[in-house]
């Protein structure tokens, strides 16, 4: 942490500015392609974080109230920045004209070098040095480009896909997965290098072809009056390749069945174009380019596939310049893979593969990217797959991703990590839950700007920013109406992870600060009540209610749209939410068995991951710690790392506790003798990714024998159906009602899903 300041002079961002913090560019990498270039540059992001320390503010400060406030909630940092841009290599010029003008320190880059990798690292070497005045450090093209890999696939969860062109979802993102490698990588440049990967340091050339994208523009250009790889691409799109190719069933009038052969399969790429007496000729250019594609990709599928089974790989990554994503060309060689190999092989391909050589370029001799010092995030507000730029006119792309300052890992209670999956619904294949989603944070934002502005009462710039803020969000939805792979896996977290970051871009840090310190307040009277009435029950009722008090809690949620309307008439308190709470049996009942246990043996060491401050985290969580702590169990509160909605956050659960010590003994006891601690879990949404933990406390969770998600997004949205090596207990009360209803229950219906590892066995 810096300096603290009040946020009156906050200046509006730039954003749609290209080349963002270029003037604190401290690095750079570039991949020079015959038709795209990439640019890697390091910089440093100062933002604002939130001050949680409030008993340390003068209570009998002078200064006017508001000015105190926002001079003691906000403290300035610096978060380090990778920025990867993508742009066609004939307008190379005029981007390092530009990059040469605004980079400030002209004397410092003295000396000092780029790294550069592909086939343009060579040709445009002294106009690199010209223009930037840094030395060029080529690097080998296939060793960048497995390192990028590797760094995309240890740091972005959602970034590999599967392509199913018939499927319900065109694209079916994969998890992240504890087990990189081994895997191949085929690159498809003009020529196709076949690699096998088996780890950061470890990888060979295995084979390869020389037909490849080279040769499908090359035959295209003789067979089309195509002037463009792109044309090409395109032309293919819109032809029907039978009228050219040679199908099994022109052969044989159906299907060849003693060996399996489908009617419609090709047996003769252009097999139709042979002369023939009387025949005629009724193809045009667009098939003879959709056939052409399809004897090209064919062919390198096979390859590949022979290759795999060779060598025992059943992951098959694709990249390269023939790909960028198209849809034909991903699909052909995916139905060659799956055709060749009978299922056994997959096909993968990568969401940011255009990058990979610029990625690994930048990577080498880096410091600021070790993996064992830290993580990487992608920052959505600032990047996107199909995210298109405008300068100088043409057409850019952009990738940002956000370093985390220490390394993240998986939960080593996850029963089986490399089938871990977050997320319960998955909105690009569920039709129906992603209109429902979409359209409800579309219509709910307005809820966050009204909050970003009334967080900085101060700022002359708040309400402008704000509204900037609900533009991007509304266009990022708009697209996602249209492309909802277009971010890579849609999910409510996911949804729920933007709007966080977006907020932050536009400098609202914490817009509930407010709100959490107000219900903290309220809360902190009524604890040593709630206290009381928990003492005088019998050790059985006492469990039981224990719960019901941690479910009464939960409801009270900003992020949910009809409790908000209950909380807002400032009526609704824990002992309305208790009433509130259905009669059993629940839509998930488990809290007979939860009793029986915990009466019978406590846990020796317990992680509950908790949900929202203020009634949740006072009367609800800490009840039970206390409880847990008098029977001898140790204790870790797992929060979030930065701010989400009301959800409590690290920072701040320690400054609630030591509230709550000054009241409780039990509490006290705990803390002084680390039997009870608070710990932050690299998380700054709702939700909860169970495969992205700070390492630190995935250590501690390793002797963990029971762990607790509490709240909706922590085990309805996502976890739900997790499973772990520990008993776990799932607890939430559904304050949505169409999730509700997609559950077989209602609103407000309860999620009471404990599971003991001795009873499954």
């Amino acid at each position: 942490m810096e300096e603290k300041g009040n946020p009156n002079s906050i200046k509006l961002p730039d954003t749609l500015e290209v080349f963002r913090n270029l003037k604190n560019a401290k690095q750079f990498a570039i991949d020079i392609g015959g038709s795209l270039t990439k640019i890697a540059y390091y910089s440093t992001v100062s933002f604002r974080r939130v001050y949680y320390a409030t008993d340390n503010i003068e209570k009998n400060d002078d200064q006017d109230k508001d000015d105190n406030h926002d001079k003691f909630v906000y403290t300035y940092s610096e978060q380090a920045r990778l920025h990867f841009v993508k742009f066609e290599t004939k307008y190379i010029e005029n981007c390092l004209d530009f990059i040469g003008d605004n980079l400030v320190n002209s004397d410092e880059r003295k000396g000092k070098s780029i790294k550069a990798t592909g086939g343009g690292a060579y040709k445009y070497s002294k106009l690199i040095q010209d223009k930037l005045g840094l030395r060029v450090d080529k690097e080998d093209e296939l060793a960048c480009l497995i390192t990028g890999c590797n760094f995309l696939l240890k740091n972005i969860s959602d970034e590999a896909f599967v392509y199913n062109r018939n499927g319900s979802s065109e694209y079916e993102f994969q998890t992240a997965d504890p087990h990189v490698f081994p895997y191949m990588l085929v690159n498809i440049g003009s020529g196709v290098s076949i690699l096998k990967v088996e780890s950061d340091n470890c990888y060979e050339r295995i084979g390869g072809t020389a037909t490849g994208g080279g040769t499908f523009w090359g035959l295209g250009t003789l067979l089309t009056k195509a002037k463009s790889f792109d044309e090409l691409l395109d032309l293919a799109e819109k032809g029907d390749h039978r009228k050219a190719d040679m199908l099994v069933k022109d052969i044989y009038g159906g299907d060849y069945e003693t060996l399996g052969m489908h009617s419609d399969l090709i047996a003769s790429s252009f097999g139709k174009i042979c002369p023939r007496q009387n025949a005629e000729i009724d193809y045009n250019e667009a098939d003879l380019a959709r056939s052409l594609l399809f004897a090209i990709s064919n062919d390198i599928g096979q390859i590949a596939c022979l290759y795999a089974m060779m060598h025992n790989l059943k992951k098959v990554y694709f990249g390269g310049y023939f790909l960028r994503n198209r849809p034909l060309s991903m699909h052909t060689i995916s139905f060659s893979i799956k055709y060749w190999s009978r299922g056994t092989v997959q096909s993968l391909f990568l969401r940011h593969e255009g990058y990979l050589g610029a990625i690994g370029a930048f990577l080498k001799g880096t410091e600021e990217c070790d993996s064992e010092k830290f993580s990487w995030l992608e920052n959505y507000a600032g990047s996107g797959s199909n995210r298109t730029q405008f300068t100088f006119g043409k057409r850019v792309d952009q990738l940002e991703l956000d370093r985390w300052e220490s390394p993240l890992t998986f939960c080593p209670l996850l029963k089986d990590p490399s089938s871990y999956i977050p997320d319960t619904v998955d909105l690009n294949s569920d039709k129906e839950a992603r209109e429902y989603w979409l359209n409800c944070f579309e219509e709910g934002i307005e809820n966050y700007v009204n909050y970003a502005i009334s967080s900085q009462p101060t700022s002359d710039t708040a309400e402008e920013r704000a509204a900037m803020f609900k533009e991007k969000f509304i266009s990022r939805v708009q697209l996602l109406k249209i492309k909802p792979f277009a971010y890579g896996n849609l999910t409510v977290r996911g949804l729920l992870d933007t709007i966080n970051q977006c907020l932050k871009e536009f400098d609202f840090p914490d817009p509930y600060l407010t709100q959490k310190r107000t219900e903290n307040e309220y809360a902190l009277t009524c604890f040593q009540e709630r206290l009381e009435e928990l003492d005088s029950l019998d050790l059985e009722e006492r469990q039981k209610e224990l719960i019901m008090g941690v479910l009464a809690g939960n409801t009270f949620d900003w992020g949910a749209k009809e409790t908000v309307a209950l909380m807002k008439t400032g009526e609704f308190d824990f002992k309305q939410a208790r009433n509130r709470i259905p009669a059993r049996p629940w839509l998930i009942d488990s809290l007979d068995s939860w009793v029986e246990k915990i009466c019978n043996k406590p846990y020796e060491k317990i992680a509950i991951f908790i949900d929202n401050s203020g009634i949740d985290i006072v009367l609800g969580i800490l009840p039970l710690a206390r409880e847990m702590l008098r029977q001898g169990s140790r204790l870790i509160l797992c929060a979030n790392s930065a701010p989400a909605l009301n959800d409590v956050t690290h920072s701040e659960l320690v400054v609630l506790l030591r509230q709550i010590a000054a009241i409780c003994p039990i509490i006290s006891k705990g803390l002084n003798e680390g039997m009870l601690k608070s710990m932050e879990t690299a998380q700054g949404g709702p939700c909860l990714d169970l495969s992205r933990l700070e390492r630190e406390l995935a250590n501690e969770l390793v002797t963990v024998d029971l762990i607790i998600l509490e709240g909706m997004g922590r085990a309805v949205h996502t976890n739900i159906d997790a499973e772990f090596v520990c008993d776990c207990f799932k607890l939430a009360i559904i304050k949505n009602r169409w999730l509700a209803k997609r559950l077989g229950g209602d609103m407000f219906s309860v999620v009471c899903k404990y599971e003991s590892v001795n009873v499954s066995k």
